[in-house]
């Protein structure tokens, strides 16, 4: 597999080095780090296909390990297509994005062969809802007016009447599932993959599953002994997606649709923000000074606002169709053919700036305990089996980890925060002691059945994923975090400044220690190299 060249990727602060850009919630911090710092930047992005639409027909006519989708389909037959939702991609693309544009080619065929009984669900899992104008931004208007709300709507994992069970499988795991797609003769899957931790067998067992089914995997357990998130075949959790998926199939008629982005979050006039700061010119300067200013002057809500409105200039670069196993296979080659930087050696002390978004605020605010999973859940994991930082090391966040939430998406989290950490950080504690009632509550049931709020148990499961981050790192120091009481109830350090911070750490390294900052966003995989 063809890796980027690792003088592009990586390099040294030296005295006559430009200052780094730093992510820091919805600004951007501009930093002069010590001298002898390694900076690991993004891989530049793949090129895009140049006909999306040819690539998506070819997919489905010329599957792997399946007959073509034309060949599977009679008249009368009855197919659910499941999409992912809007968790993906980050921030969300362009329109048309990829999801409408392979539902057009997908619809189109149907009808070409008769068959009429389709229905589109967003394979939320126990994700929000989706509000109208999300579901019309992702599926076009045209599709969003033939099917909104009969035909295309949100997964209900906890609809009483909704969820089938499949059974359990051979290591007991129970497999509940969305009870349209159960009934169905065939289950067409849409997915993104912008990280090689989804799609393939996650995609059905976790999409259209409800709690019950999450608890095999989503648990301090099974994320301890996952050695990271990103890597499959060294990952636990992923072997427990396997084992249900293998057994979802045996039962259902699954036909997968994967595609893969490249990684040109920014348009031509911010994809400066990607590259190496020693390589700016005077104009990419003056863009940045321009976007720093505007952003210092708005209100929080404001700016937060203002960068959810900027789509990312994905761009398509495989499109693959057909059984679950050989589909992800390509999906996952050419994942980490984008997305792998090598780095030679591990470091003592790990910068890294946590972006405004992440899966579960799109269209919202990151709250302390998204800040936390983006950190030590998901940024941590961002490597292909050995941490970019020793056991023990020191992590140091930039985020001004914020005490806000958002009422109407994340309730439950509110109470996880103020009632539960207080009281323990303990994963196992609070999956025992705490997890069921949040998860029976009431209120949280009818707030994620009717509203758009994250299921009652969603906090827990983002305690956990950054379980093997927190078991990893000796310290972790917020650089700027504007009060103390969010890094003391999340078990960090706080630190007035980055360079505070970098201070601080340097106390308890070793002598002459190896710095690294992690150049996010965009995001990029580390294969740690002895």
């Amino acid at each position: 597999m063809p890796l980027h060249d690792l003088e592009q990727l990586v390099t040294y602060v030296d005295k006559d080095s430009a200052p780094r850009i730093i992510h820091f919630g919805e600004d951007f911090l501009l930093e002069d780090l010590p001298v002898g710092t390694r900076v690991i930047y993004p891989p530049p992005p793949l090129a895009g296909l140049a006909n999306v639409d040819a690539a998506i027909r070819h997919a489905v006519t010329h599957p792997l390990g399946m007959e073509p989708l034309h060949a599977l389909l009679t008249p009368g037959m009855k197919v659910t297509i499941a999409v992912d939702d809007i968790s993906l991609p980050l921030p969300p693309m362009k329109t048309p994005e990829v999801r409408e544009r392979i539902l057009n080619v997908v619809l189109q065929m149907l009808s070409d062969y008769g068959v009429d009984d389709v229905h589109i669900i967003i394979a939320t899992g126990v994700h929000r809802r989706m509000t109208e104008g999300e579901v019309k931004r992702m599926v076009g208007a045209t599709i969003f007016k033939a099917y909104w709300p009969d035909r295309l709507y949100n997964h209900d994992a906890e609809d009483p009447n909704g969820i089938t069970s499949l059974g359990e499988t051979d290591a007991g795991e129970k497999v509940e599932l969305n009870k349209r797609a159960c009934e169905s003769d065939l289950i067409i899957y849409v997915n993104i993959n912008l990280v090689p931790m989804n799609g393939g067998n996650k995609s059905v067992g976790v999409g259209l599953c409800n709690y019950r089914t999450l608890l095999s995997h989503h648990n301090p357990k099974v994320l301890r002994a996952t050695e990271t998130y990103m890597t499959p075949e060294r990952s636990h959790m992923h072997g427990i997606y396997n084992r249900i998926g293998r057994f979802i199939n045996s039962k259902l008629k699954v036909f997968h649709i994967e595609t893969v982005l490249n990684n040109r979050m920014y348009d031509a006039q911010l994809d400066f923000l990607g590259r190496n700061e020693d390589h700016f010119t005077d104009l990419d300067w003056l863009k940045f000074d321009a976007m720093r200013f505007s952003l210092k002057h708005l209100p929080r809500g404001a700016k937060n606002k203002m960068m959810m409105k900027v789509p990312a200039a994905y761009e398509v670069v495989q499109v693959t169709a057909g059984a679950t196993e050989p589909v992800h296979e390509k999906t996952l080659e050419k994942s980490f053919q984008q997305y792998t930087v090598p780095v030679k050696g591990q470091c003592d002390i790990l910068i890294m700036g946590v972006p405004y978004i992440s899966p579960y605020n799109v269209n919202s605010i990151l709250n302390p305990l998204l800040v936390q999973v983006q950190a030590l859940g998901y940024l941590h994991n961002m490597h292909k089996g050995t941490p970019l930082c020793r056991q023990g090391g020191t992590l140091i966040v930039c985020h001004p980890c914020f005490d806000g939430f958002d009422p109407e998406h994340h309730p439950s989290y509110i109470e996880f925060f103020n009632r539960l950490l207080p009281e323990t950080r303990d994963a196992m504690t609070l999956h025992k002691k705490y997890e069921r009632e949040f998860a029976q509550n009431p209120s949280y049931i009818d707030r994620f059945r009717f509203g758009h709020a994250y299921h009652g148990s969603h906090p827990f499961f983002m305690w956990y994923w950054g379980e093997r981050g927190r078991q990893h790192y000796g310290r972790v120091i917020a650089a700027g975090a504007d009060n103390s009481r969010v890094p003391e109830l999340l078990g960090w350090e706080r630190a007035d400044s980055l360079q505070e911070a970098i201070a601080m750490a340097r106390a308890t390294a070793p002598s002459s220690p190896e710095i690294t900052h992690m150049h996010y966003a965009p995001i990029f995989i580390c294969d740690v190299q002895a």
